[in-house]
């Protein structure tokens, strides 16, 4: 009977097995290969073994991708996890518009991205300095043409993006907190800010894991917003480690050298999100 339930489990996981190795694993391992080689993506790749990589950490255009890119993850993790969490708090509320709230707070991530970067591209350029000639404020003129504006702006727009998005999964922590706790703690003289602290926050823990793994990934992965609305501009100054690494491989058909870029952001990105989970997971616990 054990033999039989086994076959058909393995029978139903069998084409989700299939199509994660011919999409994922295999361009995976075939990706790892083309890295030690100088493949331009016509002729036939000959090994040169850790060449590409060696040469990628004394690419100055890379390093400076990375750490901007690194820049902007950390300012967009915590902008988006603390609006998420907020607009999850407002929608919680016994409110006759909490759905349509919910709706219209959602609404942007539905939104491509492109889509997305050129609307924000016309707010920043164009209605931010008519603001700015009306008022006479001139650090609402020019937005887009410095790199400090425009890490900003890419902030400003994840931001509005993604914080619908991550408000949900907040709100379905929010709502699984026992109301009886709120109320005790309430007339034990608790204010709003200790029930927050002491109850509703140590709930909704195993919230801020996720979330932080989802704001991660897609921060550092950013790459339709970055090409719609700066461009990597003004002198690649913007430019996050995405564009760069898709530059190098269609612009400059440098295929296995940006393979080998790839696969550094990889390990970066995969060593950043399991360590935050790691850590998350074991305060879940201590809590």
């Amino acid at each position: 009977m054990m033999k039989k339930r086994n076959l058909w489990y393995w029978l139903f996981l069998a084409p989700t097995l299939i199509a994660l190795t011919i999409v994922v694993i295999l361009p995976l391992i075939y990706g790892v290969y083309y890295s030690f080689t100088n493949w331009n993506g016509i002729e036939t790749p000959q090994f040169i073994g850790f060449e590409n990589y060696i040469n990628l950490f004394k690419d100055q255009e890379f390093l400076d991708s990375l750490w901007f890119t690194v820049k902007f993850t950390v300012v967009s993790v915590f902008l988006i996890n603390f609006f998420g969490l907020a607009l999850a708090l407002i929608v919680t509320q016994k409110m006759k518009t909490s759905n349509l709230l919910r709706t219209i707070f959602f609404m942007p991530n539905l939104i491509g991205g492109l889509i997305l970067g050129f609307i924000w591209q016309f707010i920043f350029l164009k209605v931010f300095s008519s603001i700015g000639d009306l008022l006479g404020i001139e650090s609402l003129q020019g937005w887009l043409s410095t790199s400090t504006t425009g890490f900003w702006a890419l902030a400003i727009l994840m931001s509005w993006q993604m914080a619908g998005y991550i408000m949900v999964i907040y709100i379905s922590y929010l709502e699984s907190v026992p109301q009886e706790l709120l109320e005790a703690a309430e007339i034990d003289g608790a204010n709003s800010f200790q029930r927050f602290m002491h109850i509703t926050f140590p709930l909704v823990a195993p919230a801020f894991t996720v979330s932080l793994f989802l704001t991660l990934s897609n921060s550092f992965k950013l790459y339709d917003q970055n090409l719609s609305l700066t461009g990597g501009g003004p002198f690649h100054s913007t430019q996050m480690v995405a564009m760069e690494i898709y530059k190098t491989a269609f612009t400059e058909n440098a295929m296995a050298y940006a393979q080998s870029k790839a696969v550094i952001f990889f390990i970066i990105v995969a060593a950043i999100s399991l360590t935050q989970v790691y850590v998350n997971k074991k305060r879940e616990v201590e809590m």
